[in-house]
């Protein structure tokens, strides 16, 4: 498959191409790219800088893996579509649909820019279920860019709180972190699980 991208002069909006790709290769792809909201007339943009893939409904981490839901229909879209769901009656989770349409999987952004943690990083753009089932793309308000090659390096290691899901899927290394630019610390157990909504603490 051919991704189409744009240069990074006149970047626009990543296309679904994009993102209708394995989910861990998209979670990879996203790191150093800039995410870009509509907010107060204006617009914020954040480099994306720590993601996670859910694989589909083989991945026990993932909400696909409890089959199809009024929740997980936004999963079975087409790629590029914003899945965003209340975590702990607190906290909105802003994920992209990856893949083709009908295979549910998606990418958790986790972090962008300063802002550290998914429910930080929802709360500081204002996304909430209003976004839900809508294409990440310029009359959404919300969308992707690539403007460029990130400063340092992406690393894998284990999605955070996912030990419900038993070893071998706690185990693999779905969570992609920009490092060493960002001095963001490689957590490997603690804070909110992504992938279905559970928590190991109330803060993300």
């Amino acid at each position: 498959m051919t991704v189409k991208l744009r240069s990074c002069t006149n970047p626009g909006p990543l296309e679904a191409a994009f993102f209708n790709r394995p989910a861990d290769t998209v979670a990879r792809a996203l790191v150093g790219k800039t995410l870009v909201c509509r907010v107060s007339g204006g617009e914020q943009a954040l480099m994306v800088v720590e993601t996670e893939a859910y694989l589909g409904p083989h991945d026990l981490a993932c909400h696909a893996a409890r089959g199809r839901t009024p929740r997980t229909d936004v999963m079975f879209g087409p790629p590029g579509m914003l899945y965003i769901y209340l975590v702990y009656g607190l906290h909105w989770m802003l994920n992209v649909v990856t893949g083709p349409c009908g295979y549910p999987a998606a990418v958790l952004l986790r972090s962008a820019g300063e802002m550290d943690g998914p429910g930080r990083l929802t709360a500081a753009l204002g996304v909430d279920h209003d976004l839900n089932g809508k294409p990440a793309e310029l009359q959404t308000g919300l969308w992707f860019e690539d403007r460029g090659a990130a400063p340092g390096r992406v690393i894998a290691t284990r999605r955070i709180g996912v030990t419900y899901a038993g070893p071998t899927w706690s185990r693999r290394r779905l969570r992609f972190v920009l490092t060493p630019s960002h001095n963001r610390p490689v957590r490997m157990g603690e804070g909110i699980n992504p992938g279905c909504g559970r928590t190991r603490s109330a803060c993300p």
